[in-house]
């Protein structure tokens, strides 16, 4: 099999979805015994008092309304039908990055009106 250049792989995953590249990240974790998570220590003492500025929330279970669930994983995110129905049924799933924490508690209180679980993160 032919190595293929950093060139080639960056080419590859700008024509992938956000959610299969979070399925190769997961695949890559597993293959090789790694975590995609930044280590907690690295992050500097001062930073961990301040109140996050952008945080992420994701989706933990999709509880007994998977359809109200997907149609509320559609909005918020703005993905197709079949996307989003992929999503909701491969838990835990990123449903918003990098967003700001008034958003994400907005966007919480829609997921667990139809009887989600979601969980935001700094």
């Amino acid at each position: 099999m032919a190595k293929l250049t950093k060139e080639q792989i960056i080419e590859t995953l700008k024509e992938m979805t956000l959610l299969e590249i979070n399925d190769l990240v997961k695949e890559i974790e597993l293959a090789f015994g790694v975590s995609a998570a930044a280590p907690l220590a690295a992050a500097a003492p001062t930073a961990a008092a301040e109140a996050p500025t952008s945080v992420t929330i994701s989706l933990i279970d999709a509880g007994a309304q998977k359809v109200a669930v997907i149609k509320t994983y559609r909005e918020a995110t703005g993905l197709g039908l079949m996307e989003a129905k992929g999503a909701v049924e491969k838990t835990p799933a990123v449903i918003k990055e990098n967003i700001k924490p008034e958003e994400a508690e907005e966007i919480k209180k829609k997921f667990e009106a139809v009887g989600a679980k979601v969980k935001i993160e700094a």
